[in-house]
């Protein structure tokens, strides 16, 4: 699972734990957009391994589901870049089988950074986590679905990154759009 840039970056897309409307723990739903915009912008920036986390068997099947489509289905031959891009994609049921599994092929236990929209004091700049990549430590950056990253999740996460801000008072992207513009912030060339 080594991308192409030679940084030791995974990202993780979080369906439980996280916050619902009401800020509730809640389990979400896995969308099949996600799967392919991350996975493609994963590949594209040279992302290590995108993992998707939920509890729910359900969701891992049909995740699973899709996946083999792409990979060794019809979609493999109908389109290869697609195949390439979820080649990326792992499925866990925590996040601490994942941590276990990036620890094994790394050698060395991830740092966490968690994503959100809300301001923290302390969070990481974009920049240092661009530093930080040139360490020998792996790392996930982490992002929720739903109403975002539960508050016992934030807490157990080494970072928590600068959040994105846009022009005005409204701040609620997608989370396709957030991986995006983060990775590009991330791994992307100088203008």
């Amino acid at each position: 699972m080594t991308g192409s840039s030679g940084k030791r970056l995974y990202v993780a897309l979080i369906h439980h734990p996280v916050i619902d409307k009401h800020g509730e723990t809640i389990a979400s739903a896995v969308t099949n957009l996600d799967l392919h915009d991350i996975a493609r912008v994963c590949r594209t920036y040279g992302v290590n391994g995108y993992y998707v986390i939920t509890p729910l068997k359900d969701q891992m099947v049909l995740v699973n589901r899709i996946i083999d489509h792409w990979i060794t289905g019809v979609g493999s031959t109908y389109n290869p870049n697609r195949q390439q891009a979820l080649e990326l994609v792992r499925v866990k049921a925590t996040t601490a089988e994942m941590i276990g599994e990036i620890t094994e092929a790394e050698g060395r236990r991830p740092r966490t950074v968690a994503t959100t929209a809300r301001r923290r004091e302390g969070s990481l700049s974009y920049r240092r986590l661009r530093e930080m990549l040139v360490d020998a430590a792996p790392v996930v950056l982490a992002f929720g679905t739903a109403w975002g990253l539960s508050d016992a999740f934030m807490a157990d996460a080494d970072f928590i990154l600068d959040p994105l801000t846009g022009a005005g008072t409204y701040n609620h992207l997608s989370v396709r759009s957030a991986v995006s513009i983060i990775l590009d912030r991330v791994l992307g060339g100088e203008i």
